[in-house]
């Protein structure tokens, strides 16, 4: 909801901002006057293309902003993942509005079939020293239009490139904004950049820009990396291909520290770039290794090409980059309300995390925690390998954490309406596959008085 209600106050806060220099008679009416002269078609042309130009540029600007990783919008967005989900609607919202933008354009061609070019409006003055770029900036447009579709198709459709270059084809998109700045600079109309349209689109694009920039020269988070060391690896389990990979990383002094349930962008090969994975343990729950350094562990599931060789490929004393924390899914709620956990598969790792935080002298406030009752679904509970972890933290977590295993080799899968037995108000929390999570916001978007919160790491 906060991703639509985000969408929503921004392209009314651009159309308001254009609506306040439009001009007070549109020229609508009639759209083909008496002499045959479709002047109101053309002057619907034109607002089309002004409204859904200032749409385009203004979404992608939303887009380069959030690209940067900035950790005052996790408060108000919900989390760094929610902060990429807007990223992710803004570019998908910008290759729409594009879409009309390049229709309303090519709506010329009927106009002209139909009734000629009588009633054209003049072309709208622009700043005097971009007049000549007008044909330029139009030919730039165009060819960033195409592009802009197809970068948007491969994130979609993320079968047509693994990850690794899909990153490297997606690192173009501020050239490819870039460009499009200038498309929109050379053709806004001179009168669209008084009060408050021009101060508005005028930041849009500075800091569109800026963060464009930014993102070419490889600054993003940055200022919160840190270079870490492996101080353990382990295969968990019985050894299967598909076994989950515990890396315990040893942190280094500028690391400030960590709340239970948050992620961090790692970076164990500077060619396939940095990946969010959880932080699975709580603050101190490790120890310190044999420097003196603070200890975080990361539980990987091989589940893509990369993470299934990570096991072969990591070692004890390599380096690794770290950046975070990042995230809000701290697994509490409003007090009135009952607090339920629900992971599902390498979804239980925030949870790891949470439970080792209500452990007997753990550090940490623990009198604002409450009961909770955890649903954990895995594939098979016999051969899970974290499973016995999660049943003895629970047993001994303060304030109590009551577990239900849901295997779907030995029983039915957990569906929302074995919720319903718990009675009240509800607070769910839940880390895991798509299908599930979106089954449980379909419920808890009815009548039920449930709130969902949602981790989601598609960052693409």
């Amino acid at each position: 909801m906060r991703i639509k209600i985000a969408l929503g106050i921004w392209l009314l806060g651009i159309t308001l901002a254009w609506l306040a220099v439009a001009p007070p008679d549109p020229g609508l009416w009639p759209l083909v006057d008496a002499q045959g002269a479709a002047s109101g078609w053309w002057r619907l042309r034109q607002h089309a293309i002004y409204l859904t130009g200032l749409w385009s540029i203004g979404l992608m600007s939303l887009g380069m902003l959030l690209a940067l990783r900035l950790p005052l919008l996790e408060r108000p967005l919900g989390g760094m993942d929610q902060v990429y989900r807007l990223h992710k609607w803004a570019g998908i919202s910008a290759a729409i509005t594009t879409i009309a933008h390049w229709g309303a354009k090519e709506s010329s061609g009927w106009i002209k079939a139909l009734w000629g070019r009588a009633g054209h409006p003049e072309r709208e003055a622009v700043w005097a020293w971009l007049t000549d770029s007008r044909g330029l900036a139009k030919d730039v447009g165009e060819w960033a239009f195409y592009l802009l579709l197809a970068m948007v198709l491969i994130t979609l459709w993320q079968r047509l490139l693994p990850y690794k270059r899909w990153r490297i084809t997606h690192r173009a998109m501020p050239l490819l904004y870039l460009a499009l700045v200038f498309h929109a600079v050379a053709l806004m109309p001179l009168s669209f950049w008084a009060m408050p349209l021009g101060l508005l689109m005028g930041s849009l694009l500075a800091l569109g820009s800026l963060a464009a920039l930014w993102s070419l020269a490889g600054w993003i988070g940055l200022r919160r990396s840190h270079a870490a060391r492996i101080h353990a690896v382990r295969l968990l389990g019985d050894g299967a291909p598909d076994a989950p990979v515990e890396v315990i990383c040893a942190m280094p002094p500028s690391w400030p520290g960590h709340r239970a349930g948050q992620f961090a962008f790692v970076r164990f090969d500077r060619s396939e770039g940095a990946h969010p994975f959880t932080i699975a343990s709580a603050p101190g729950a490790l120890g310190v290794g044999e420097r003196g350094e603070s200890l975080l562990r990361l539980v990987i599931k091989p589940l893509g090409d990369y993470t299934r060789t990570l096991h072969q490929r990591l070692r004890a004393g390599q380096s690794v980059t770290i950046e975070g924390p990042y995230g809000r899914f701290d697994g509490r709620g409003q007090a009135e309300r009952q607090q339920v956990w629900v992971a599902a598969g390498v979804g239980v790792t925030p949870f790891l995390a949470l439970l080792e935080a209500r452990q007997p002298g753990a550090s940490g406030p623990a009198a604002d925690l409450a009961p909770v009752h955890m649903h954990y679904c895995t594939r098979d509970a016999r051969r899970d390998p974290l499973l016995a972890r999660v049943q003895a933290l629970c047993a001994q977590a303060q304030p109590p954490v009551q577990l239900t295993v849901h295997s779907a080799a030995q029983g039915p899968l957990l569906k929302p309406q074995d919720l319903e037995v718990i009675s009240g108000p509800l607070d769910i929390w839940f880390c895991g596959p798509q299908g599930l999570g979106d089954a449980l916001h379909a419920h808890a978007s009815g009548p039920r008085p449930w709130r969902l919160h949602r981790e989601s790491f598609a960052m693409r």
